[in-house]
């Protein structure tokens, strides 16, 4: 995957994950319609509802993003989540490269606790991947109840 080793992701990852930057998402996309050379598209401070909006329903694409959350009144959690956007009007031959493509990105993109594979942004709701995030992070302070 061409695109991937590229300075601008690793700066945008090294974002993401830094608690002094405020980036807490990085898009990437498919560099032209055809081929799999991947590139850095767009970079963000607005969580999961500002990534809703980047999100191409006609693309492939895979976002990082930094989730931060309430264990409890005294103390929040950081995890990472890694999203394969399949838009819903994708064309056959690029669904068909999705999962060579998402193994050569989770190389790239390694730290996360979960993976979420969306086709609509409903998929995306940060409540519901807040309570997965609680469940695979293991302590669970609002007994389950997210």
């Amino acid at each position: 995957m061409s695109g991937l080793n590229s300075p601008e992701i690793a700066a945008a990852y090294d974002a993401v994950r830094s608690d002094k930057d405020p980036t807490n998402w990085l898009l990437i996309s498919y560099a032209a319609p055809t081929g799999q050379a991947l590139k850095l598209a767009k970079t963000g401070t607005g969580g999961l509802a500002e990534v809703k909006e980047q999100l191409d329903d006609s693309e492939v694409q895979y976002v990082y993003a930094r989730v931060e959350y309430a264990n409890d009144s005294e103390s929040t959690r950081v995890k990472f989540v890694l999203i394969i956007w399949i838009g819903e009007s994708t064309r056959v031959m690029r669904k068909a490269g999705v999962s060579i493509g998402s193994g050569e990105v989770k190389k790239v993109l390694a730290h996360h606790s979960i993976q979420v594979d969306a086709s609509d942004k409903s998929d995306l709701d940060e409540q519901d991947i807040v309570k997965r995030l609680r469940k695979a992070g293991g302590a669970d302070y609002n007994g389950g109840r997210g």
